[in-house]
C-alpha cells in the first residue's frame, strides 16, 4: 500500500472505449500521454486508505444497475477537446460517493462534477480549436452503458490499475 492518491475512472464498453482512446492516441500530445481514455469521477481519493476506498466503492456499485451515459457534445477547453457526457444515474451515483468520501474530497474532487473524456489537451489553442470544429463536423450524440468502474494509483504521471469495480447485484 502506498500514499500516492487513487483516481477514480468509468469503465467503457469495449466499443466506446476503443472510440475515445483512438482518438486519443491520434490527438493526446505523444510525450505526455500516460494514460488510456477515462471518465475521471474523482482525482485524489486516500491512497492510504486503499482497503476502504475499495469497500466503499464495491459496496455501492453493487446497488447501481449499469448507467445508461450519453455522449451529447464536444467542449472546446483553450488547448484542448473533451466530449460531454451526461448520466443523471451516474451523477446520483457519484453523489453518494462524495458524502462517503467527504472528509477526504480535495477542493477539486468537492466542487461541482463536468463528466466529459479528453482526447486532446495541452496543445496549442490554435491547434485544439482546429480538431473541435473538425470532431463537430462529424459529431452525432451517441450513448453507452457503464459496465463498472476502474481504480488507479497516482504515480507522478503514469496511473496504476488497482482495481475493476463492476455496476449491479451481480458485482
Amino acid at each position: 500500500m502506498s500514499d500516492a492518491p487513487l483516481i477514480l475512472t468509468l469503465a467503457f464498453d469495449e466499443a466506446t472505449f476503443g472510440r475515445f482512446d483512438g482518438l486519443r492516441r491520434r490527438h493526446f500530445p505523444e510525450a505526455i500521454n500516460f494514460i488510456p481514455a477515462h471518465a475521471t469521477l474523482f482525482h485524489h481519493l486516500p491512497g492510504d486508505r486503499e482497503r476502504a476506498v475499495i469497500e466503499t466503492v464495491a459496496s455501492l456499485a453493487r446497488t447501481v444497475p449499469p448507467p445508461a451515459v450519453a455522449v451529447t457534445g464536444l467542449r472546446f477547453t483553450g488547448r484542448g477537446v473533451a466530449y460531454v457526457l451526461e448520466s443523471e444515474a451516474l451523477a446520483a451515483f457519484r453523489a453518494r460517493l462524495a458524502q462517503a468520501f467527504a472528509d477526504h474530497l480535495t477542493p477539486q474532487d468537492a466542487q461541482g462534477w463536468r463528466p466529459h473524456v479528453t482526447v486532446q489537451n495541452k496543445v496549442d489553442p490554435k491547434i485544439a480549436r482546429a480538431l473541435h470544429a473538425d470532431l463537430q463536423q462529424g459529431f452525432a450524440p451517441f450513448r453507452f452503458t457503464a459496465p463498472g468502474l476502474l481504480l488507479w494509483r497516482y504515480l507522478g504521471g503514469p496511473w496504476e490499475e488497482v482495481s475493476r469495480l463492476s455496476f449491479g447485484e451481480n458485482a
